[in-house]
């Protein structure tokens, strides 16, 4: 329930297989860009694996856009048209761009909300005591 900071460091794990999410500088497969893959064993890894969170005001909010910038390549995650074909076919290839576009916006689709703490409230409403 803890409220993401934008310009917060964060590690994006994938829940099935408990790997992170990971560049490092080396070209995708498909578009050239920097390489996106699942790195680390149980939600750990290493520093490749921090993404800072990229968006307007002071909390990413519910239903914002928002981009995540590498924190040690400086490129956004991203995805354009590039298409495997087997094993993983119709699969985009998620990737690293240098500068921000429009493929490089993120929205939650589905998940789990938790109700903002009660810090996080009193921070929201309360401007003074």
């Amino acid at each position: 329930g803890t409220p993401v900071r934008c310009g917060q460091a964060i590690r994006l794990t994938h829940l099935g297989t408990g790997r992170n999410l990971h560049s490092h500088r080396f070209a995708s497969p498909l578009s050239g860009n920097q390489e996106v893959s699942a790195f680390g064993e149980a939600g750990e890894g290493d520093y490749l694996d921090d993404w800072t969170v990229v968006c307007g005001g002071t909390y990413w909010a519910r239903d914002a856009e928002v981009r995540f910038q590498h924190a040690s390549t400086d490129v956004f995650l991203s995805v354009t048209g590039e298409q495997y074909g087997r094993p993983i076919q119709g699969q985009k290839e998620v990737h690293g761009m240098a500068a921000s576009s429009q493929n490089n916006y993120w929205k939650v689709m589905e998940g789990i909300f938790m109700q903002p703490s009660e810090v996080f409230r009193a921070e929201r409403y309360h401007a003074e005591l």
